[in-house]
């Protein structure tokens, strides 16, 4: 307490037990209203648990004065998430009913946009904010991209395995850590990804159709991906040369 004398982690740590709650509570009406198996309900409880500890964990790490409104927005998106993991998980063994499994999705999808908008209108715009909307948009791909390629081949994983890609070579290459400038094209890329593979989950669309939406979609993020990986690379070409020039400088 003596860092923040307005932390009070009992308040703060109550809303990520209630969001646990309420996915456990989402997981029960799921599996009484479509009689979900064994892996949908471990699958879930197991994405309920994590989510409650890795984000409890980042809250104590970050002591802020409150979990703030847009952060509930997102804690209810992830819950949303883990119902469409529940759902896809319980796939392998019987196919979700198609409105449920869409609904859900889009509503996590539509509500992407709003977490961003509450933190900015109340001003509770916060680093850990944005890593859990990012973490949490990022792991509805992972699990879309899974449900696509059982209709249309392994190479639709590549969609939702791109990003953790990346921050697993961020690893071996420091320098993919650094910043980007801010992007309309990349934000709008990200957000079409959910969008498109949603169209081709949704069974709507004919086989064909369905392949060239994906397709797009990875096209799309391979161009993202790639352009900005570029630019950091070139970035990092031009700090070291300028680090260079003066070490020569100080040596002459």
């Amino acid at each position: 307490m003596a860092l923040n004398n307005t932390y009070d982690a009992r308040l703060v740590q109550q809303e990520t037990a209630v969001g646990a709650g309420v996915q456990i509570l989402l997981l029960a009406l799921l599996g009484t209203a479509i009689g979900m198996g064994p892996a949908g309900w471990l699958t879930g409880l197991v994405f309920a648990v994590a989510t409650w500890a890795v984000l409890s964990r980042a809250l104590h790490r970050h002591r802020p004065r409150s979990f703030g409104p847009a952060n509930r927005v997102t804690l209810g998106r992830s819950i949303l998430v883990g119902a469409v993991t529940a759902l896809v998980a319980d796939s392998f063994e019987s196919s979700p009913p198609v409105t449920l499994f869409v609904g859900l999705t889009a509503v996590a999808l539509i509500l992407d946009g709003v977490d961003g908008k509450v933190a900015r209108r109340t001003g509770t715009s916060t680093p850990l904010g944005a890593r859990f909307d990012m973490e949490v948009d990022a792991f509805l791909i992972l699990v879309l991209s899974v449900y696509v390629s059982m209709s249309h081949g392994p190479w639709v994983l590549l969609i939702g395995g791109m990003r953790y890609a990346f921050v697993a070579a961020a690893r071996v290459w420091p320098w993919l850590n650094a910043p980007l400038p801010p992007s309309t094209a990349r934000k709008t890329v990200a957000a079409l990804q959910g969008v498109f593979l949603l169209f081709a989950a949704s069974g709507l669309l004919p086989y064909a159709l369905e392949f060239g939406v994906v397709a797009t979609a990875l096209g799309a993020l391979v161009w993202s991906f790639g352009r900005d990986i570029v630019w950091l690379y070139r970035t990092s070409r031009v700090e070291e040369m300028v680090v260079e020039d003066v070490r020569e400088l100080v040596a002459g």
